[in-house]
C-alpha cells in the first residue's frame, strides 16, 4: 500500500521526496560507517531514517549501498582463501545485514510516519565499484547475484528497489529485469559525468529507450554534483516517458569516507532543484553529503 500511494502521487504529477545521505550522515554524527552500523549501532541508523521522515521524505532508502556477498568476497583471493582466513559468517553476513537494513527502515516508519504513506526503497548499486563500469561481472553472473539480493529484500518487506549510481545500460537492464521478476517496482538511477553521459559514454536518451520497455517505474540521476545533474537531466528529460528526477551529492569523496563542504547549503540546493522541478523532475532528494535539512528545504517545492 505504501508504494501504491507514491505511484499515485507521481501519476498526479506531484512531488515525491526521497531522503538524503545515510552513510555520510552516520559519518557526520562522528561514527564510522564501517559495516553500515546495522549491527553495532542500529539505533543510529533508525534515528537517521526517522529524521528524514520528519523532514518530509515520502521514500526512505535502506542503508545498504554496496551491501552484497561480492563486496565481502572481493577482500580475498578467492572463496577458498575467504574460508581460510575470513570471519566464519561472511557467506551469510550480506543477507543478514540486508534484512536488518529493511527492518530498521520499517521500524522508523512505524515510529514516525503516522498515517502518512512512506515507502521503503531497498538501495542497491552495481555489483562492483559504481564508478568503474569496466569491472562489471558477466551478464549471467550479474543476473544471478541481483536475483539473490532482490529475493532477500522482498522477503524482508521492501516496497520497491532503488537501483542507484548505475554506470552502464547493460547492468541497469539486467538488474531491472531481475527486480521485476522478484515482483518489486524498480527505480533506476544513473550516475552521469560532467557532460551528462554515463561513464561508459552511453547517453541517457539511449538508457531511457532501453529501460522503459522493461517496465521500470522511474528514471533518476544521483551521486554527481548539482551542475552535472543539471546537464544529465537535459539529456534524460526529452526521452523520459516515466517519472524522472534526481538526488545529487554535495561535497567530495575522500576515500574511504566523505569530505563535507559548504558549497550547497539547503536553500541553495533548493534553488537549483527548483529548476529541475520546473523542467518536469518529480522525484527529488539527496545523495552523499546531504542532510535532513536539505530534504526539508526541498519539501517546499511541492
Amino acid at each position: 500500500m505504501s508504494y501504491a500511494a507514491i505511484a499515485d502521487r507521481l501519476r498526479q504529477g506531484r512531488l515525491v521526496l526521497l531522503d538524503g545521505g545515510i552513510g555520510t550522515e552516520i559519518l557526520r554524527r562522528n561514527v564510522s560507517w564501517a559495516d553500515h552500523q546495522l549491527a553495532d549501532r542500529p539505533e543510529l541508523v533508525r534515528a537517521i531514517h526517522e529524521d528524514y521522515i520528519r523532514a518530509g521524505a515520502d521514500v526512505i532508502s535502506t542503508n545498504s549501498f554496496q551491501l552484497c556477498r561480492r563486496a565481502f568476497r572481493n577482500h580475498f583471493r578467492d572463496e577458498a582463501h575467504q574460508r581460510l582466513i575470513g570471519a566464519p559468517d561472511l557467506d551469510q553476513r550480506a543477507d543478514r545485514l540486508l534484512e536488518a537494513a529493511v527492518a530498521l527502515a520499517a521500524e522508523a516508519r512505524a515510529r514516525t510516519a503516522g498515517n502518512r504513506p512512506v515507502a521503503i526503497a531497498a538501495a542497491v548499486t552495481t555489483l562492483e565499484w559504481c564508478f568503474r563500469p569496466d569491472l562489471a561481472p558477466p551478464p549471467e553472473q550479474a543476473a544471478q547475484e541481483y536475483a539473490e539480493i532482490f529475493a532477500v529484500v522482498r522477503r524482508a518487506g521492501a516496497d520497491l528497489v532503488l537501483l542507484e549510481t548505475v554506470n552502464s545500460i547493460r547492468e541497469a537492464a539486467i538488474a531491472a529485469e531481475q527486480a521485476r521478476r522478484a515482483g518489486l517496482p524498480v527505480w533506476v538511477s544513473f550516475v552521469c559525468d560532467e557532460d551528462g553521459r554515463l561513464f561508459t559514454g552511453e547517453t541517457l536518451g539511449e538508457a531511457a529507450r532501453v529501460l522503459q520497455p522493461l517496465g521500470v517505474d522511474a528514471l533518476l540521476l544521483n551521486c554527481a554534483p548539482p551542475p552535472d545533474i543539471t546537464r544529465g537531466l537535459e539529456e534524460l528529460a526529452p526521452s523520459a516517458q516515466v517519472p524522472f528526477g534526481a538526488y545529487p551529492h554535495i561535497g567530495r569523496f575522500d576515500p574511504p569516507e566523505w569530505m563535507f563542504t559548504d558549497e550547497y547549503p539547503p536553500e541553495r540546493l533548493r534553488e537549483i532543484a527548483s529548476g529541475w522541478y520546473r523542467k518536469g523532475a518529480r522525484i527529488l532528494g539527496g545523495c552523499c553529503g546531504t542532510t535532513p535539512a536539505h530534504i526539508a528545504a526541498l519539501r517546499t517545492l511541492g
